[in-house]
């Protein structure tokens, strides 16, 4: 299997906020063993941007935590799939794939805030008062 895999990092963890994400740790696989891991710094904004720059570094697959219906959409114009719902250290989770043990969610896990009201989880991850107006941007 050759596939490069980028994963939005805060420190070595997979960071909550995909749509929020500023740095991604990247990931070239072949024959199913990790041949490079590098670092970027996201460039431009928007759940687009992101998706064409992730696409312009070669990414083919993302791995990670909550990912609302606007970045899941750019990600699935751009042909790249998303392993959502993975929290923890990004090595580990790379690990956990290649070994064929990742366990994945297949629908955005984030993002009441498209609906007008918040998710369930909403006040666990930060959106603070702004869970009234409808998370007022947390998690996209």
């Amino acid at each position: 299997m050759n596939i490069t895999i980028a994963v939005p990092i805060e420190n070595d963890d997979i960071f909550e906020h995909f749509g929020k994400a500023t740095k991604f740790k990247i990931y070239t696989i072949e024959n199913n063993k990790i041949i490079s891991r590098d670092i970027a710094e996201a460039e431009g904004g928007g759940h687009e941007a992101v998706g064409l720059w992730l696409v312009m570094r070669g990414v083919n697959a993302v791995i990670c935590g909550r990912i609302g219906p606007g970045s899941l959409g750019a990600l699935t114009a751009a042909g790249i799939p998303a392993l959502m719902g993975i929290e923890g250290n990004a090595d580990e989770a790379i690990d956990k794939f290649l070994a064929g043990e990742l366990t994945a969610s297949d629908e955005p896990n984030c993002g009441g805030h498209h609906g007008g009201s918040c998710s369930s989880g909403c006040s666990s991850h930060g959106c603070g008062s702004r869970c009234g107006s409808g998370c007022g941007g947390c998690c996209h």
